[in-house]
């Protein structure tokens, strides 16, 4: 079988950062949906690897360890994943815990601007969805205005009253684009640009991006992705040839109910793409 038919899936989150599902229970969904190498990529947290690679490995899945690590470009939020690294490195470790920093001073600023516009006890309820509170985010206040009633989805919380320029926004400084792929490499693995198409660049401050992630060691991009339409999935494919990266897929899945597809369910990989498990099959632990 051609690798590029291969269900890989690696992009996912579990309860330790914004899921709604433990990272076992994801391992199970993982093998239910066919997926035949899996990563859980939590934002910005590596406590769910442990019992991750203990369930595939239960379950006789093949899995990459994964992170999905928050920068700052060009004044925006931009997510960087990183797949088959040493999840014990020290220098990741410490890079992403000071990322973490800073979450709930931002969780509480958010709160007092909700209340502003008539959304109440924000941060409290919140805090409800939260299974980690250092990891505290915009998805889990989400969840809670959605169960107030306000919004119909969490589509239309983040429309009305979470994205850029919104009444409930508050930006955050990450970390760097090259302090995140250095941690990554670093600890032996491989970085990917999650889903662009989902960060409104321009032209230039996508070839920006693209350019600057390469130079610090970045080597693949996220074709197939939950929230990338058919003509992005073919434009990143284009821009992965054009910049000589590997394609990666995955479905970003945070949650039954909440997230754009299911585990597993992307169409394969082009293929006149390299598929970024190619390079990783020595960093694959296998079931």
């Amino acid at each position: 079988m051609s690798t590029h038919l291969l269900n890989a899936d690696l992009h996912c989150h579990s309860v330790v950062s914004d899921g709604t599902l433990t990272p076992e229970t994801l391992a199970q969904r993982a093998v239910d949906q066919g997926v035949e190498l899996w990563a859980l990529t939590d934002h910005d947290e590596l406590g769910g690897q442990a019992p991750a690679i203990a369930a595939a490995h239960a379950l006789g899945l093949d899995m990459l360890t994964g992170v999905e690590i928050s920068v700052t470009f060009a004044g925006k939020t931009v997510h960087i994943v990183g797949l088959g690294f040493d999840h014990h490195d020290a220098a990741l470790q410490a890079g992403l815990a000071a990322t973490r920093g800073g979450r709930a001073e931002r969780a509480r600023e958010m709160a007092d601007e909700l209340a502003k516009v008539g959304v109440k006890g924000a941060f409290e309820g919140a805090l409800k969805y939260v299974g980690n509170p250092d990891l505290i985010s915009r998805t889990h206040f989400a969840r809670y205005i959605l169960e107030t009633g306000i919004c119909g989805s969490v589509h239309e919380v983040f429309s009305r009253y979470l994205a850029d320029g919104k009444p409930g926004y508050v930006p955050h400084r990450w970390a760097g684009l090259g302090d995140a792929v250095s941690w990554i490499t670093q600890a032996g693995g491989t970085a990917v640009i999650a889903h662009p198409g989902r960060y409104g660049f321009s032209p230039t401050e996508e070839y920006a991006l693209f350019t600057e992630f390469m130079a610090h060691g970045g080597r693949a991009v996220e074709v197939m992705t939950g929230s990338h339409s058919d003509a992005e999935r073919l434009k990143y494919a284009d821009m992965a040839l054009e910049f000589d990266l590997l394609a990666s897929r995955g479905s970003d899945f945070h949650g039954p109910g909440e997230s754009r597809c299911e585990m597993g369910s992307l169409p394969p990989l082009q293929g006149r793409l390299t598929p970024v498990w190619e390079v990783l099959n020595e960093r694959v632990l296998r079931a």
